[in-house]
């Protein structure tokens, strides 16, 4: 949940450091530092650490008009677990010299007893953070070898960590290890560099190394060395990226949640771009071929995940319930140990994540492997954890998502859930006939999402007209039941306004005693079979006074009678409506953010990779 870049080379790091760090800002923001090893005020070999409470522009103001001279260092930004945002607190953690610096993202479990440990050898702490012992762990091990001296700490810690180390007395050496927190490699022409998300090198190169979990990079001025924590030499394979995986930048829009909203026809048609055979009515997902046999064998599918990927998991149980013969359960992920689920080799866990590091998420596929089921991924990032441990799964091909509330991942979930999913059914009862009827509906998903936002003026006129309310209430019936959780959770997310998100047979079970004048509701009632049960929640909502917001088709006279306010969409098969009855619900909570001023693309206390459980 925080972000690292180090680079190791000839530039001037400070530029290159600050850069990362900017780009890096969606993972955390607040605080940020750097430590680079150069001249400084004269003085050669010394240890710069510069750092400062809240965005990356304050350590920029911070360290503006200092000469510094330095050719590698590290950089962090922070999201606070441990001790509140401030300087003190802030990465990175120095030891008590002054000549070792470290940054980390992740949590280290056993802190306090190796703080106390650390202090009774005279060692003082200055910070609240649990990071500030690995500094002094490393200080206590050093004896001239800065790699050995990290090993030695690795040996200590437990929890989750992405840790880099830099010695004011070691030139242009900076050590790297990973457990359970992103780290990737980039490898430059006589430089290198490391950071927890590709994006922030993506000024300098596409060729990167996703670290495994336990191993160590030594990066030097000449070369790079990866090992195991055995000390064992690793030959890692070098991904080349291309240029969507790349690019970032907000093409004139003012936030990237906005252009990322407005990116959707394309993530929608990267889900299912030749992954569908029309003629045959099937879909053709190459990542799932290797375990095709034992798929046939499955019997039962729980889906893991956390945040919006959990509302595209519970949508994809009633896909995959409609197209299936499987049993289909759903779990957040931070609850999954908890269960007592009877896993075996007839179950398929399949695992949903954004950034594919997700720490609830990878504890529930260690503790499915270690049971002996099936696991599977849907993640957007090549190279990450969740890729990494699965055994087999499809990626969303949709490009980075810098925005911290995401929208074009969850649709382009949804489409590939569908596709996996009618993959099954395929060998089970769905028919050819069916089939093809389904592939067709997903191939007009990019021009219905289009249409919906041409009106975006018109959704940004309601929202305007909605966003003086301090609560509201979405409801929806079968596939609508997530995404009006989705559509809730998108509005609090961004503007910081509460909301929630109710299946609609169950408002008369206790939220419609918040009914009144000033408590609208966001009502998802597309022309399906569950329109009729959603009209009648929706006059109990009017007969107290409610204002009702309809997300509906067009011509739908039932829905007008009980409506203030339309939103209208295309129609498309009811499995597939969620898809584009969940955009202008983006927009919504969009332009409700913007009228309150609010930070969208980096809202108050969230980040964008959720690293720590």
């Amino acid at each position: 949940m925080c972000g690292i870049i180090c680079y190791c080379g000839k530039r001037q790091a400070v530029p290159i450091l600050i850069n990362g760090l900017k780009r890096l800002e969606y993972r955390g923001y607040d605080s940020a530092g750097f430590a680079v090893v150069g001249d400084a005020e004269g003085e050669k070999g010394k240890s710069i650490v510069v750092k400062a409470k809240g965005r990356v522009s304050q350590l920029e103001k911070k360290k503006s008009g200092m000469e510094i001279g330095a050719t590698f260092g590290i950089a962090h930004t922070r999201w606070a677990t441990h001790g509140k945002p401030s300087e003190v607190n802030a990465h990175p953690q120095l030891d008590c010299k002054g000549k070792i610096s470290v940054v980390h993202n992740g949590i280290i479990e056993n802190y306090q007893e190796l703080k106390r440990e650390l202090e009774a050898k005279g060692h003082v702490f200055k910070s609240d953070t649990d990071t500030e012992v690995v500094v002094h762990l490393v200080e206590e091990y050093f004896q001239g070898n800065l790699e050995n001296a990290v090993l030695r700490t690795v040996e200590r810690l437990s929890g989750t960590f992405g840790i880099a180390v830099v010695h004011a007395d070691i030139d242009h050496e900076i050590v790297i290890v990973k457990r359970g927190s992103p780290i990737i490699i980039g490898i430059g022409e006589n430089e290198y560099f490391a950071a927890s998300d590709s994006s922030a090198l993506a000024p300098y190169t596409n060729r990167m190394i996703y670290l495994s979990d336990d191993e160590i990079a030594i990066l030097t001025a000449d070369d790079y060395h990866i090992k195991n924590l055995k000390n064992e030499d690793l030959v890692k394979k070098i991904e080349v990226l291309d240029d969507m995986e790349l690019h970032v930048d907000k093409k004139g829009f003012e936030h990237y949640m906005l252009k990322e909203i407005f990116e959707q026809p394309e993530s929608i048609q990267n889900a299912f771009r030749g992954r569908i055979i029309e003629g045959e009515g099937v879909s053709k997902l190459g990542g799932l071929e290797p375990v095709l046999d034992r798929i046939k064998k499955i019997k039962k599918l729980v889906i893991v995940s956390c945040g919006t990927s959990y509302y595209a998991g519970l949508l994809g149980r009633y896909i995959f319930e409609h197209l299936t013969q499987l049993d289909v359960e759903v779990e957040v992920a931070s609850e999954f140990r908890y269960r007592r689920l009877k896993l075996n080799e007839e179950v398929m866990v399949l695992a949903i994540s954004q950034s594919g590091e997700t720490a609830d998420t990878l504890a529930a596929i260690k503790e499915a492997k270690r049971k002996g089921a099936l696991i599977l991924g849907i993640v957007n990032a090549v190279g990450t954890a969740i890729a990494q441990i699965t055994d087999a799964g499809v990626y969303n091909h949709a490009g980075p998502e810098i925005g911290v509330a995401s929208t074009k991942i969850y649709t382009s979930q949804l489409v590939i859930l569908t596709l996996m999913a009618l993959f099954i059914g395929r060998y089970q009862s769905v028919s050819f006939m069916e089939g093809a009827e389904i592939i067709r509906a997903i191939t007009r998903l990019p021009e219905q999402v289009r249409e919906i936002l041409d009106n975006a003026e018109q959704i940004k006129e309601i929202a305007l007209k909605y966003a003086k309310y301090k609560n509201y209430l979405y409801i929806g019936r079968l596939f609508n039941f997530p995404t009006a959780m989705e559509g809730a959770l998108k509005l609090k997310e961004i503007s910081y306004v509460h909301a929630e998100g109710y299946a609609a047979g169950e408002m008369k079970h206790g939220p419609i005693s918040l009914i009144d004048k000033n408590f609208p509701t966001v009502a998802i009632a597309p022309d399906d079979l569950t329109l009729d049960k959603m009209i009648s929640n929706m006059m109990e909502i009017k007969a107290r006074d409610g204002k009702i917001l309809s997300v509906t088709n067009d011509n739908v006279r039932k829905v007008a009678d009980v409506s203030d306010d339309m939103i209208i969409v295309p129609r498309t098969l009811p499995i597939l409506q969620p898809i584009l009855n969940v955009v202008p619900m983006q927009l919504f909570a969009y332009y409700i953010a913007r009228e309150k001023g609010r930070d969208i693309d980096k809202p108050r206390n969230l980040a964008k990779s959720v690293t720590v459980e």
